[in-house]
């Protein structure tokens, strides 16, 4: 059987996953321990959750999405990604 400060700890973590939070563990250098928790501060804080996180996006934020074809175009290897027209065979009726 749970006890109590189990069962608390359940309800509180089941509140904030209901609420779209989700706990995350870092590691980083020692001097970088409060540069991390002052930004995790900023981004849960909605007075600057959005301008934080365009900040970050800006700055660091991963390759915007590339389709397939850009993506074969920036292929480092000549493709030739011509190809014959095929329109079928003739057939006689």
């Amino acid at each position: 059987m749970a006890s109590r400060q189990t069962l608390a700890e359940r309800g509180y973590r089941n509140r904030l996953k209901r609420g779209g939070w989700v706990r995350c563990e870092v590691k980083v250098r020692r001097d970088d321990v409060e540069l991390i928790r002052t930004v995790a501060a900023a981004l849960r804080d909605p007075d600057r959750h959005a301008t934080t996180r365009a900040l970050l996006r800006d700055r660091l934020g991963a390759p915007r999405p590339r389709g397939f074809k850009e993506l074969l175009a920036s292929c480092p290897v000549d493709l030739d990604l011509d190809r014959p027209r095929d329109l079928g065979r003739d057939i006689e009726i």
